[in-house]
């Protein structure tokens, strides 16, 4: 099966299959938070980045969220929810958030360790006895925040799958770490920054250690129940369908091929690494009560805002959050996803503002996907 890889804040981008699930972003330590300007008084130009997106860059629908610092809030759609019926896009629908996840996932672990059950610099074997090995994988040698800042070395079992073959398919998290460890290393842990869902993968199968419980109930109980996020759940086993108002999702395999309703899938192969349904708005919320310290304390906050250069542009990753720089000066926090059928893109800054935007279809060239990333820059610079 043919490959590309892509690092650009969202997961790995394939030519062919865009089975995986991320978001990066950056930060810069002490970097001054943008100059206050409310993107919600500029509706016009968050819809003509969502308009353009739809008409130049062939998405079948864009959604956006935006609230201002005194939280403020206004959505906008653009294109049509369904292709075939010429539906209107439902306003803040739920929409598969892919690697968004991996940031839900991170704040679990880190909430273990302010519990003193987790370890950050501790080695991932203590946990997990003996179950990582392979050619230059030790799991004696890889430590917990390795994994969750994405420098273990680890090879990515997202980019060995192709998503026609899993659409169907309910995949157990020990079948996909199966499928990592059939490659060798890619680098020694520690040496280089190297996006990985495998790192997720084994996060979760550490909190479900540590807990004695799944983590789809951790998830809940820990964080979407905690802030009241009402539109943002983990499927269920063998649940394909999306539960509430939605766009559909549409997909190319391969990447010239023409556009396919991907909206009915298995996400069990994304698991702690891109599983979650969710909002634009419910993103916004989630990630503002992050960085306002509702969710952490203090010192595991710090830990999850330490970052490492992530590729280029600025991007930098942290404990399962990322920074990147706004055209406005500063930064925003967030991290971003991409899985078939669906791209999420956003985050917030330190005084507040939040914008998150999806698109229907993870786009299948680099001008597309940074016009999506613009939209973004474009609703928190106003």
């Amino acid at each position: 099966m043919r490959t590309q890889t892509r690092q650009q804040g969202g997961g790995r981008r394939r030519a062919v299959s865009a089975a995986t699930a991320v978001a990066i972003g950056v930060m810069t330590l002490g970097a001054l938070a943008p100059p206050s300007v409310s993107a919600a008084a500029r509706p016009d130009a968050v819809q003509q980045s969502l308009n353009a997106l739809v008409r130049d860059d062939g998405m079948p629908a864009a959604l956006a969220s935006v609230q201002d610092r005194d939280g403020r809030t206004r959505t906008y759609t653009a294109g049509v929810g369904d292709l075939a019926t010429g539906s209107k896009v439902p306003r803040d629908g739920q929409v598969r958030i892919g690697s968004n996840t991996k940031a839900f996932t991170a704040v679990v672990v880190l909430q273990l360790v302010g519990e003193g059950k987790i370890g950050l610099d501790t080695m991932v074997d203590d946990y997990l006895p003996g179950l990582v090995r392979g050619e230059g994988i030790d799991g004696r040698h890889i430590t917990v925040r390795q994994l969750l800042q994405h420098t273990s070395g680890l090879p990515d079992y997202g980019v060995h799958v192709d998503d026609d073959e899993i659409r169907n398919r309910y995949l157990e998290p020990r079948e996909l770490l199966d499928i990592a460890l059939r490659y060798k290393a890619d680098a020694a842990p520690g040496e280089t920054w190297g996006y990985s869902n495998t790192n997720y993968l084994l996060a979760g199968l550490i909190v479900q250690k540590v807990t004695g419980r799944p983590l789809a109930e951790e998830m809940d109980r820990r964080i979407i129940k905690r802030i009241g996020l009402r539109h943002t759940y983990f499927p269920a086993p063998g649940e394909m369908t999306i539960r509430e108002l939605h766009p559909r999702g549409y997909h190319r395999n391969p990447a010239d091929g023409p556009l396919r309703d991907f909206t009915e899938m298995d996400p069990s192969w994304g698991w702690a690494a891109g599983q979650l349904i969710s909002t634009n708005s419910d993103l916004n919320r989630f990630f503002t009560a992050l960085l306002a310290g509702r969710l952490l304390p203090a010192a595991q906050l710090a830990e999850m805002r330490t970052t490492v250069p992530a590729g280029t542009s600025g991007l930098r990753y942290g404990l399962g959050l990322t920074s990147r720089p706004l055209s406005c000066g500063g930064v925003y926090w967030g991290h971003g996803g991409d899985i078939a059928g669906y791209e999420t893109r956003g985050g917030v800054t330190d005084d507040g503002r939040a914008a998150n935007v999806a698109v229907t279809s993870i786009p299948t060239d680099d001008s597309a996907a940074q016009h999506v990333k613009d939209a973004v820059d474009r609703a928190l610079c106003g």
